[in-house]
Protein backbone atom coordinates (compact mmCIF):
# COMPACT_ATOMS: atom_id res chain seq x y z
CA UNK A 1 0.00 0.00 0.00
CA UNK A 2 2.20 2.89 -1.24
CA UNK A 3 -1.04 5.45 -0.03
CA UNK A 4 -0.81 4.88 3.73
CA UNK A 5 0.06 7.50 5.45
CA UNK A 6 2.74 6.48 8.28
CA UNK A 7 1.89 8.83 11.24
CA UNK A 8 4.15 10.32 13.90
CA UNK A 9 2.46 8.89 16.43
CA UNK A 10 2.67 5.54 15.27
CA UNK A 11 6.02 5.91 14.81
CA UNK A 12 6.83 7.24 18.18
CA UNK A 13 5.18 4.32 19.70
CA UNK A 14 5.94 1.35 17.97
CA UNK A 15 9.35 2.68 16.98
CA UNK A 16 9.89 3.66 20.79
CA UNK A 17 9.17 -0.01 21.91
CA UNK A 18 10.97 -1.33 19.41
CA UNK A 19 13.75 0.38 20.88
CA UNK A 20 12.80 -0.04 24.35
CA UNK A 21 13.21 -4.01 24.17
CA UNK A 22 16.29 -3.94 22.08
CA UNK A 23 18.40 -1.98 24.14
CA UNK A 24 16.96 -3.33 27.28
CA UNK A 25 17.78 -6.52 26.85
CA UNK A 26 21.77 -6.13 25.48
CA UNK A 27 21.75 -3.25 28.94
CA UNK A 28 21.53 -5.67 31.24
CA UNK A 29 24.70 -7.90 29.21
CA UNK A 30 26.78 -6.93 31.92
CA UNK A 31 24.72 -8.02 34.92
CA UNK A 32 26.01 -12.14 33.05
CA UNK A 33 29.74 -11.09 33.23
CA UNK A 34 30.52 -12.62 36.48
CA UNK A 35 28.03 -15.80 36.48
CA UNK A 36 29.43 -16.60 32.85
CA UNK A 37 32.90 -16.21 33.10
CA UNK A 38 32.73 -18.42 36.55
CA UNK A 39 30.90 -21.24 34.86
CA UNK A 40 33.34 -21.44 32.29
CA UNK A 41 36.26 -20.59 33.81
CA UNK A 42 36.92 -17.67 31.50
CA UNK A 43 38.92 -14.45 31.90
CA UNK A 44 37.24 -11.17 31.98
CA UNK A 45 38.88 -10.12 29.08
CA UNK A 46 37.09 -12.93 27.20
CA UNK A 47 33.31 -11.89 27.81
CA UNK A 48 34.81 -8.10 27.47
CA UNK A 49 35.97 -9.21 23.88
CA UNK A 50 32.70 -10.65 23.04
CA UNK A 51 30.90 -7.62 23.97
CA UNK A 52 33.37 -4.86 22.49
CA UNK A 53 33.18 -7.01 19.77
CA UNK A 54 29.65 -6.44 19.49
CA UNK A 55 29.88 -2.59 19.75
CA UNK A 56 32.50 -3.22 17.05
CA UNK A 57 29.86 -5.07 14.64
CA UNK A 58 26.83 -3.12 15.39
CA UNK A 59 29.04 0.41 14.19
CA UNK A 60 30.50 -1.58 11.17
CA UNK A 61 27.09 -2.80 9.67
CA UNK A 62 25.02 0.58 11.27
CA UNK A 63 26.19 2.45 7.77
CA UNK A 64 25.28 -0.22 5.34
CA UNK A 65 21.92 -1.22 7.12
CA UNK A 66 20.90 2.68 7.21
CA UNK A 67 21.98 2.51 3.91
CA UNK A 68 19.70 -0.11 2.36
CA UNK A 69 16.58 1.31 4.73
CA UNK A 70 17.18 4.97 3.16
CA UNK A 71 16.37 2.66 0.26
CA UNK A 72 13.83 0.17 0.56
CA UNK A 73 12.41 1.37 3.77
CA UNK A 74 12.82 0.06 7.12
CA UNK A 75 11.04 -2.54 8.02
CA UNK A 76 13.34 -5.44 5.86
CA UNK A 77 15.90 -4.16 7.73
CA UNK A 78 14.48 -4.53 10.92
CA UNK A 79 12.80 -7.95 10.36
CA UNK A 80 16.53 -9.30 9.67
CA UNK A 81 17.73 -7.84 12.62
CA UNK A 82 15.02 -9.54 14.68
CA UNK A 83 15.97 -12.62 13.59
CA UNK A 84 19.74 -11.51 14.58
CA UNK A 85 19.19 -10.63 17.73
CA UNK A 86 17.23 -14.04 18.55
CA UNK A 87 19.28 -16.40 17.57
CA UNK A 88 22.35 -14.60 18.87
CA UNK A 89 20.67 -14.66 22.74
CA UNK A 90 20.51 -18.72 21.96
CA UNK A 91 24.34 -19.00 20.33
CA UNK A 92 25.41 -16.93 23.87
CA UNK A 93 23.08 -19.42 26.16
CA UNK A 94 24.85 -22.65 24.15
CA UNK A 95 27.84 -21.38 23.80
CA UNK A 96 31.03 -23.72 25.44
CA UNK A 97 33.66 -21.36 24.11
CA UNK A 98 34.95 -17.78 24.01
CA UNK A 99 35.06 -17.86 20.53
CA UNK A 100 31.43 -19.66 20.08
CA UNK A 101 30.00 -16.46 22.86
CA UNK A 102 31.96 -14.28 20.93
CA UNK A 103 29.89 -15.20 17.61
CA UNK A 104 26.50 -15.17 19.53
CA UNK A 105 27.26 -12.12 21.60
CA UNK A 106 29.41 -9.81 19.22
CA UNK A 107 28.65 -10.86 15.36
CA UNK A 108 25.09 -11.96 15.80
CA UNK A 109 23.60 -9.48 18.68
CA UNK A 110 26.23 -6.80 16.79
CA UNK A 111 24.72 -6.68 13.34
CA UNK A 112 21.19 -7.16 14.59
CA UNK A 113 21.37 -4.23 16.91
CA UNK A 114 22.15 -2.34 13.51
CA UNK A 115 18.53 -2.97 12.55
CA UNK A 116 16.56 -2.38 15.42
CA UNK A 117 17.86 0.61 17.16
CA UNK A 118 17.98 4.52 16.80
CA UNK A 119 19.66 5.07 13.77
CA UNK A 120 16.87 3.05 11.80
CA UNK A 121 14.02 4.18 13.85
CA UNK A 122 15.61 7.98 13.34
CA UNK A 123 15.56 7.86 10.10
CA UNK A 124 11.90 7.11 10.05
CA UNK A 125 11.24 9.64 12.50
CA UNK A 126 13.37 12.27 10.22
CA UNK A 127 11.12 11.20 6.90
CA UNK A 128 8.06 11.86 8.98
CA UNK A 129 8.53 14.03 11.45
CA UNK A 130 8.49 18.17 10.50
CA UNK A 131 12.09 19.82 11.01
CA UNK A 132 10.40 21.77 14.36
CA UNK A 133 9.85 18.59 16.06
CA UNK A 134 12.27 16.26 14.58
CA UNK A 135 14.87 16.85 17.28
CA UNK A 136 12.11 16.08 20.00
CA UNK A 137 10.95 13.49 18.46
CA UNK A 138 14.33 11.71 18.40
CA UNK A 139 14.61 12.43 22.15
CA UNK A 140 11.25 10.61 22.85
CA UNK A 141 12.45 7.65 20.76
CA UNK A 142 15.46 7.91 22.81
CA UNK A 143 13.76 8.19 25.93
CA UNK A 144 11.53 4.85 25.31
CA UNK A 145 15.34 3.03 24.63
CA UNK A 146 16.47 4.67 28.04
CA UNK A 147 12.89 3.26 29.53
CA UNK A 148 14.13 -0.33 28.50
CA UNK A 149 16.83 -0.14 30.31
CA UNK A 150 15.57 0.77 33.54
CA UNK A 151 12.56 -1.94 33.16
CA UNK A 152 14.98 -4.62 31.90
CA UNK A 153 17.42 -4.50 34.41
CA UNK A 154 15.71 -5.93 37.40
CA UNK A 155 14.10 -8.35 34.55
CA UNK A 156 17.21 -9.49 34.13
CA UNK A 157 18.79 -10.41 37.20
CA UNK A 158 15.68 -11.88 38.41
CA UNK A 159 16.21 -13.83 35.56
CA UNK A 160 19.59 -14.64 36.48
CA UNK A 161 18.51 -14.99 40.60
CA UNK A 162 15.83 -17.17 39.63
CA UNK A 163 16.16 -19.04 36.25
CA UNK A 164 19.94 -19.46 36.34
CA UNK A 165 21.78 -17.00 33.58
CA UNK A 166 21.42 -19.97 30.83
CA UNK A 167 17.96 -19.84 30.90
CA UNK A 168 17.85 -16.44 31.75
CA UNK A 169 19.23 -15.97 27.90
CA UNK A 170 16.61 -17.97 26.24
CA UNK A 171 13.68 -16.48 27.64
CA UNK A 172 15.36 -13.27 26.74
CA UNK A 173 15.34 -14.65 23.11
CA UNK A 174 11.34 -15.11 23.84
CA UNK A 175 11.09 -11.62 24.28
CA UNK A 176 12.79 -10.26 21.06
CA UNK A 177 10.20 -12.56 19.48
CA UNK A 178 7.98 -9.16 20.29
CA UNK A 179 9.89 -6.91 18.55
CA UNK A 180 8.66 -8.61 15.11
CA UNK A 181 4.85 -7.20 15.57
CA UNK A 182 6.24 -3.95 16.28
CA UNK A 183 8.45 -3.51 13.26
CA UNK A 184 5.87 -4.60 10.98
CA UNK A 185 3.51 -1.49 12.14
CA UNK A 186 6.58 0.49 11.17
CA UNK A 187 6.31 -0.12 6.76
CA UNK A 188 6.85 2.57 5.02
CA UNK A 189 5.40 3.88 1.81
CA UNK A 190 7.37 3.49 -1.17
CA UNK A 191 7.37 7.14 -2.11
CA UNK A 192 9.13 8.34 1.39
CA UNK A 193 11.65 6.16 1.72
CA UNK A 194 12.78 6.57 -1.78
CA UNK A 195 11.86 10.39 -3.40
CA UNK A 196 11.97 12.36 -0.10
CA UNK A 197 14.79 14.96 0.07
CA UNK A 198 18.18 16.82 -2.25
CA UNK A 199 18.34 14.35 -5.39
CA UNK A 200 21.95 12.78 -4.27
CA UNK A 201 23.18 9.66 -4.76
CA UNK A 202 24.14 7.12 -1.41
CA UNK A 203 27.87 8.20 -3.50
CA UNK A 204 27.60 11.63 -3.53
CA UNK A 205 26.32 11.95 0.40
CA UNK A 206 29.12 9.85 1.89
CA UNK A 207 31.78 11.64 -0.23
CA UNK A 208 29.81 15.18 1.06
CA UNK A 209 29.50 14.19 4.37
CA UNK A 210 33.29 12.94 4.85
CA UNK A 211 34.33 16.13 3.51
CA UNK A 212 32.33 18.57 5.79
CA UNK A 213 34.48 19.88 9.03
CA UNK A 214 31.07 19.66 11.34
CA UNK A 215 30.29 16.08 10.49
CA UNK A 216 34.19 15.25 10.92
CA UNK A 217 34.11 16.88 14.74
CA UNK A 218 31.01 15.41 15.30
CA UNK A 219 31.98 11.69 14.47
CA UNK A 220 35.04 12.33 16.88
CA UNK A 221 32.97 13.56 19.88
CA UNK A 222 30.93 10.44 19.54
CA UNK A 223 33.90 8.06 19.79
CA UNK A 224 33.89 9.49 23.84
CA UNK A 225 30.53 8.91 24.24
CA UNK A 226 30.63 5.07 23.17
CA UNK A 227 33.95 4.59 25.50
CA UNK A 228 32.45 5.93 27.92
CA UNK A 229 28.85 4.51 28.53
CA UNK A 230 29.88 0.62 27.03
CA UNK A 231 33.17 0.83 29.77
CA UNK A 232 30.47 1.55 32.43
CA UNK A 233 27.58 -0.59 31.29
CA UNK A 234 30.29 -3.66 31.28
CA UNK A 235 32.27 -3.13 33.89
CA UNK A 236 30.51 -1.65 36.51
CA UNK A 237 29.33 -4.92 38.08
CA UNK A 238 32.19 -6.30 38.51
CA UNK A 239 34.43 -2.87 40.08
CA UNK A 240 31.43 -2.93 42.77
CA UNK A 241 32.23 -6.55 43.50
CA UNK A 242 36.19 -6.22 42.97
CA UNK A 243 35.92 -3.15 45.61
CA UNK A 244 33.95 -5.27 48.43
CA UNK A 245 29.85 -5.37 47.37
CA UNK A 246 29.30 -8.87 47.42
CA UNK A 247 25.33 -8.08 46.87
CA UNK A 248 24.29 -7.98 43.34
CA UNK A 249 21.53 -5.61 44.28
CA UNK A 250 24.17 -2.37 44.73
CA UNK A 251 25.24 -2.94 40.54
CA UNK A 252 21.54 -3.94 39.71
CA UNK A 253 19.94 -0.62 41.06
CA UNK A 254 22.50 1.67 39.64
CA UNK A 255 22.16 0.09 35.89
CA UNK A 256 18.59 0.55 36.47
CA UNK A 257 18.77 3.90 38.01
CA UNK A 258 21.13 4.55 34.87
CA UNK A 259 18.43 3.49 32.52
CA UNK A 260 15.95 5.49 34.62
CA UNK A 261 17.77 8.66 34.78
CA UNK A 262 18.03 8.04 30.95
CA UNK A 263 14.43 9.09 30.35
CA UNK A 264 14.49 12.25 31.97
CA UNK A 265 17.88 13.21 30.34
CA UNK A 266 17.12 12.39 26.69
CA UNK A 267 13.79 14.02 26.40
CA UNK A 268 15.24 16.89 28.25
CA UNK A 269 17.88 17.07 25.69
CA UNK A 270 15.73 16.47 22.63
CA UNK A 271 13.33 19.18 24.05
CA UNK A 272 16.22 21.84 24.46
CA UNK A 273 18.00 20.62 21.28
CA UNK A 274 15.01 22.86 19.74
CA UNK A 275 15.26 25.88 21.06
CA UNK A 276 19.15 26.25 21.71
CA UNK A 277 22.58 25.37 19.47
CA UNK A 278 22.49 21.54 20.19
CA UNK A 279 26.84 21.98 19.73
CA UNK A 280 26.58 24.07 22.99
CA UNK A 281 24.52 20.88 24.65
CA UNK A 282 26.85 18.46 23.65
CA UNK A 283 30.04 19.81 25.46
CA UNK A 284 28.02 20.93 27.70
CA UNK A 285 26.96 16.71 28.36
CA UNK A 286 30.67 15.58 28.13
CA UNK A 287 32.47 18.06 30.53
CA UNK A 288 29.63 17.31 32.80
CA UNK A 289 30.56 13.45 32.43
CA UNK A 290 33.71 13.71 33.13
CA UNK A 291 32.74 15.82 36.67
CA UNK A 292 30.59 12.98 37.36
CA UNK A 293 32.91 10.34 37.02
CA UNK A 294 36.03 12.29 38.82
CA UNK A 295 33.56 12.94 41.58
CA UNK A 296 33.08 9.76 41.98
CA UNK A 297 35.91 8.17 42.46
CA UNK A 298 37.14 10.97 44.96
CA UNK A 299 34.12 10.72 47.02
CA UNK A 300 34.16 7.35 49.39
CA UNK A 301 32.85 4.21 47.60
CA UNK A 302 29.54 3.36 49.23
CA UNK A 303 26.13 2.07 47.56
CA UNK A 304 24.67 5.46 48.00
CA UNK A 305 27.75 7.40 46.27
CA UNK A 306 27.49 5.04 43.48
CA UNK A 307 23.31 5.26 42.94
CA UNK A 308 23.93 9.15 43.15
CA UNK A 309 26.78 8.43 40.24
CA UNK A 310 24.47 6.37 38.17
CA UNK A 311 21.83 8.63 38.20
CA UNK A 312 23.77 11.32 37.25
CA UNK A 313 25.58 9.42 34.54
CA UNK A 314 22.21 7.92 33.37
CA UNK A 315 20.80 11.44 32.77
CA UNK A 316 24.00 12.20 30.20
CA UNK A 317 24.07 8.45 29.12
CA UNK A 318 23.05 8.61 25.60
CA UNK A 319 21.13 12.24 25.66
CA UNK A 320 23.85 13.12 22.99
CA UNK A 321 22.12 10.99 20.50
CA UNK A 322 18.84 12.82 19.59
CA UNK A 323 21.48 16.05 19.48
CA UNK A 324 23.62 14.55 17.30
CA UNK A 325 21.10 12.77 14.98
CA UNK A 326 19.76 16.34 14.97
CA UNK A 327 22.73 18.19 13.76
CA UNK A 328 22.68 15.27 10.95
CA UNK A 329 19.38 15.79 9.56
CA UNK A 330 19.64 19.89 10.01
CA UNK A 331 23.25 19.99 8.35
CA UNK A 332 22.59 17.44 5.43
CA UNK A 333 18.52 16.64 5.18
CA UNK A 334 16.49 13.61 6.25
CA UNK A 335 16.95 11.54 2.57
CA UNK A 336 20.33 9.44 3.79
CA UNK A 337 19.64 10.34 7.55
CA UNK A 338 19.70 6.33 8.53
CA UNK A 339 23.52 6.30 6.95
CA UNK A 340 25.18 9.13 7.54
CA UNK A 341 23.43 8.58 10.92
CA UNK A 342 25.52 4.85 10.65
CA UNK A 343 28.54 6.74 9.79
CA UNK A 344 28.87 8.14 12.65
CA UNK A 345 27.56 5.57 15.13
CA UNK A 346 30.56 3.55 13.45
CA UNK A 347 33.04 6.14 15.70
CA UNK A 348 30.53 5.45 18.56
CA UNK A 349 30.83 1.76 18.74
CA UNK A 350 34.70 2.06 17.96
CA UNK A 351 34.99 4.12 21.12
CA UNK A 352 32.00 1.22 22.80
CA UNK A 353 35.04 -1.52 21.47
CA UNK A 354 37.47 -0.14 22.96
CA UNK A 355 35.87 0.97 26.32
CA UNK A 356 34.56 -2.34 26.51
CA UNK A 357 37.82 -4.24 25.51
CA UNK A 358 40.33 -2.17 27.26
CA UNK A 359 38.32 -2.24 30.86
CA UNK A 360 38.94 -6.33 30.73
CA UNK A 361 42.43 -6.19 29.28
CA UNK A 362 43.73 -3.34 31.57
CA UNK A 363 42.15 -5.11 34.71
CA UNK A 364 43.81 -8.64 33.38
CA UNK A 365 47.41 -6.93 33.18
CA UNK A 366 47.05 -4.42 36.35
CA UNK A 367 44.61 -5.42 38.44
CA UNK A 368 42.83 -2.35 38.58
CA UNK A 369 40.21 -0.19 36.45
CA UNK A 370 41.68 3.01 37.38
CA UNK A 371 43.65 3.37 33.88
CA UNK A 372 40.39 3.63 32.11
CA UNK A 373 38.07 5.42 34.11
CA UNK A 374 41.45 7.98 33.74
CA UNK A 375 41.02 7.68 30.01
CA UNK A 376 37.29 7.85 30.11
CA UNK A 377 37.55 11.97 32.38
CA UNK A 378 40.05 12.86 29.52
CA UNK A 379 38.08 11.48 26.57
CA UNK A 380 35.24 13.49 28.28
CA UNK A 381 37.12 17.34 27.96
CA UNK A 382 38.35 16.14 24.41
CA UNK A 383 34.44 15.40 23.54
CA UNK A 384 33.79 19.18 24.99
CA UNK A 385 36.66 20.76 22.68
CA UNK A 386 35.47 19.21 19.54
CA UNK A 387 32.13 19.79 19.72
CA UNK A 388 32.47 23.66 20.30
CA UNK A 389 33.19 24.81 16.89
CA UNK A 390 30.53 22.87 15.15
CA UNK A 391 28.15 24.61 12.38
CA UNK A 392 24.39 23.67 12.26
CA UNK A 393 23.50 25.69 9.12
CA UNK A 394 21.86 23.55 6.24
CA UNK A 395 23.91 22.73 3.52
CA UNK A 396 23.09 25.01 0.37
CA UNK A 397 23.88 22.39 -2.45
CA UNK A 398 23.35 23.70 -6.07
CA UNK A 399 20.35 23.21 -8.46
CA UNK A 400 21.12 20.40 -11.35
CA UNK A 401 20.97 21.77 -14.79
CA UNK A 402 17.39 22.41 -15.54
CA UNK A 403 15.86 21.55 -12.87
Amino acid sequence: MTDRKLSLTTVLVCGGLLVTLSMGIRHGFGLFNLPITQTHGWSRETFAFALALQNLMWGASQPITGALADKFGALRIMIIGVALYVAGLIVMGLATSGTAFATGAGVLIGIAQSGTTYSVVYGVIGRVASAEKRVWAMGIAAAAGSFGQFLMIPVEQTLISTMGWQNALFILAFLACFMLPLALTLREPKMVATTTGHHQTIGEATREAFGNRNFQLLTLGYFVCGFQVVFIGVHLAPYLKDRGFTDPKVATVALALIGLFNVFGTYTAGSMGQRMPKRYLLSFIYIARSVVIAGYLLMPLTAASTWVFAALMGFLWLSTVPLTNGIIAQVFGVKYLSMLSGVVFFSHQIGSFLGAWLGGYLFDKTGSYSTVWMIAIALGLMAAVVNLPIREQALVRPQPVGA
